[in-house]
């Protein structure tokens, strides 16, 4: 297979649009990010809460 070749091949599949569909609604990244925040921080917590030498 040439470098012509392939390179056309991967434009045609980069350039075909519309054929993927979700069929869920996505997550907010709202809810994603409060919800890494909420963990980071009770991990925190738990961290500060054995670390009782200091």
């Amino acid at each position: 297979m040439s470098l012509h070749a392939t390179a056309t091949q991967l434009v045609t599949l980069a350039s075909s649009e519309g054929e993927h569909v979700d069929e869920h609604a996505s997550i907010s990244p709202y809810v994603t990010g409060g919800g890494a925040l909420v963990v980071l921080l009770l991990l925190l917590w738990i961290t500060t809460r054995f670390n009782r030498d200091r």
